[in-house]
């Protein structure tokens, strides 16, 4: 008898695809230390009571109890609805469609009513605004040194996009400290900060020196840039008439933002001041935790 064989048709199996790549662990030294002690405890009493809103909460900083204890904190001006949308930002994007001109008033009154020995204001962009908002942030400072003579302030001001006139607006309400921070290295702009432009934000520091102002600026780390990158970066500040810089780890705050590349250790951050330091800038705030605003009360006395 015939045996029948039967063959059975050779499927191709689809090759595996490759493994995407694991994401970067949290390190042990992104760890957030609880706020307490008295100055913080009564700091936050004030602003429970009385329903006030600080970026240092909204923010979820991790530096709020050192820095509420030590008399300084963060308000964000000007709404919360910002014109750009940078892919590192948690704030908002859109058409913003109020402008409280009686803000000024009621933020001096809360830092008034805090007792901040240092305020640091900042604010979303508000490119639909023919001054940029620059009438708000002066009238802003002014008023707190009104009610407050003895804070300090600190403002952390947005890409004018090349409104001088409004630049020189802004920095006009007596100010010990003008910051505007470049958030990356020159080669990342496309990808972190697509609105805004590496060589436009250096020269705006370079026009508020020119007036004779304390210069501040931050970039976070982790973003994917070299260290002769971070080092160009520098130099470029430099000679562009920066004092102050702020180091600190970037942390991705939505699945919708960018992912971290690399969690820098403390030991590169230290390096890193080292070298800011040596590359003529005269104060450099550098640690994995390190925002905008962290001691930033310090930074009133370096010496311009």
């Amino acid at each position: 008898m015939d045996t029948m064989l039967l063959t059975l048709p050779i499927i191709q199996a689809e090759p595996l695809a490759p493994a995407a790549p694991a994401r970067p662990r949290k390190p042990d030294w992104l760890r957030v230390k609880l706020p307490i002690g008295p100055d913080y405890a009564a700091v936050r009493k004030l602003v429970d009571e009385h329903k006030l809103h600080t970026i240092c909460e909204s923010g979820n900083c991790p530096n709020m109890g050192e820095c509420w204890g030590a008399g300084t904190a963060t308000f964000m001006i000007l709404g919360n609805i910002c014109t750009r949308s940078c892919s590192f930002c948690a704030v908002a994007t859109g058409r913003p469609t109020e402008l409280d001109l009686d803000e000024p008033r009621r933020v001096a009154q809360a830092i008034s009513l805090m007792k901040v020995k240092h305020a640091v204001l900042t604010s979303v962009n508000r490119d639909e605004l023919k001054d940029r908002g620059a009438s708000v942030w002066r009238d802003t400072v002014v008023f707190t040194k009104e009610l407050s003579p003895e804070t300090t302030i600190e403002t952390l001001i947005p890409d004018v996009k090349a409104n001088w006139a409004a630049l020189d607006v802004m920095i006009s309400g007596g100010q010990e400290v003008i910051s505007h921070n470049m958030e990356t290295v020159g080669s990342l702009y496309r990808l972190v900060r697509p609105q805004g432009k590496y060589d436009r934000s250096l020269e705006q520091i370079r026009r508020t020196k020119l007036q004779g102002h304390r210069t501040k600026s931050g970039i976070m780390l982790g973003l994917g840039e070299t260290a002769d990158e971070l080092h160009q970066a520098m130099d470029d500040l430099v000679a562009n008439g920066l004092d102050i810089l702020t180091l600190g780890q970037y942390l991705q705050p939505t699945k919708r933002h960018l992912e971290v590349a690399e969690f820098i250790h403390p030991d590169t951050f230290a390096r890193y001041k080292e070298e800011g330091l040596a590359r003529g800038l005269k104060y450099v705030e550098s640690g994995p935790l390190v925002r905008s605003s962290y001691h930033a009360e310090r930074h009133v006395n370096v010496p311009i």
